[in-house]
């Protein structure tokens, strides 16, 4: 792999996404790479940007979301895109906390009604 350029195949081996995901970053533009003929090349600053967009995944956020983030660092600069980044993180956050208060309430309900029919049947 050249250090300052990877082809289509690098970027998925790289990422382990697959070509149709690749793809759709370049059409919703969340990814530019350069083209030569037929080939995709992406160069660090696609690197770069495919690292954020997945980890934005990871903490929820939608494709949507990560590209207007992304465009803020484009037209903006850094620190409105940290600012940004702050309001989206407050926000998912308060979202995973309230998924997770239900999610241990639903494993205390299903515990209690397993301990309920375990008994019923010991």
């Amino acid at each position: 792999m050249d250090a300052e350029r990877l082809s289509f195949k690098e970027m998925c081996a790289k990422f382990e996404v697959t070509p149709r995901t690749l793809r759709y970053y370049e059409y919703i533009e969340l990814l530019s790479p350069e083209k030569e003929g037929r080939s995709r090349f992406y160069t660090g600053r696609e690197v770069a940007r495919m690292t954020l967009i997945l980890r934005g995944r990871d903490w929820g956020f939608s494709l949507e979301e990560i590209r207007q983030w992304l465009l803020i660092y484009e037209n903006q600069g850094t620190e409105p895109q940290n600012r940004a980044f702050l309001d989206l993180a407050d926000r998912q956050l308060a979202i995973l906390r309230n998924q997770r208060e239900k999610l241990e309430k639903t494993i205390s309900e299903l515990n209690n009604m397993r301990e309920i029919v375990l008994k019923s049947i010991s």
